[in-house]
C-alpha cells in the first residue's frame, strides 16, 4: 500500500522560490577606467613604427603634418627588430594647456632603448589626434666605468 501524500522524486526540480525568498548577493559596481590618451597613442605609434600596423591605420588619428612625419619615420622602420618585439618601458607627459599633451615614451627591444616624442591635441569633436611625432636615435647603455 502506498503512503498517503506526494513524495518528491529524487530527480524533481527544486521547489520554486518567490522573488522575496531568493537570496541576494551584494552587487559591486564595475568601474571602467579609460586609459590615458598618451598610453593609447604610444601603443598606436609603436604598432606603426615597428611594422605591426600600416601607416594609413593612423590617418584618422593624426592632424596637420603629423601623418607625413609618421610616414617618413615608418619608411625607415626605426622600431623594427629581429627577434625581440619592442615594448613600452615608460611614458611621461606634460600638459602645456588644457586639451594638449606633449609626451615621451621609452621603447625597449632587447638591450636597445629608443626615445619617441609626440604631441596630442583634442579637437572640437573631443577626439584626440597626434599633431607631431619624433624618434630619437639609438642610445648606448653606459656602465659604471664610463
Amino acid at each position: 500500500m502506498a503512503p498517503a501524500g506526494p513524495h518528491p522524486s529524487p530527480h524533481a526540480a527544486p521547489p520554486h522560490r518567490l522573488p522575496s525568498e531568493t537570496p541576494r548577493r551584494p552587487v559591486s559596481p564595475v568601474v571602467v577606467i579609460d586609459p590615458h590618451p598618451t598610453d593609447v597613442f604610444t601603443d598606436r605609434l609603436l604598432a606603426v613604427l615597428s611594422g605591426q600596423r600600416p601607416v594609413h591605420w593612423m590617418l584618422r588619428h593624426t592632424a596637420g603634418r603629423a601623418y607625413d612625419e609618421l610616414a617618413r619615420l615608418a619608411e625607415r622602420g626605426p622600431l623594427r627588430t629581429r627577434g625581440t618585439r619592442p615594448v613600452v618601458r615608460d611614458i611621461g607627459y606634460y600638459e602645456p594647456r588644457p586639451g594638449a599633451f606633449e609626451a615621451f615614451a621609452r621603447i625597449g627591444a632587447g638591450d636597445q632603448l629608443r626615445a619617441m616624442a609626440f604631441r596630442l591635441e583634442r579637437g572640437r569633436d573631443l577626439r584626440w589626434r597626434c599633431t607631431a611625432v619624433e624618434m630619437g636615435g639609438p642610445r648606448t647603455l653606459h656602465t659604471d666605468d664610463d
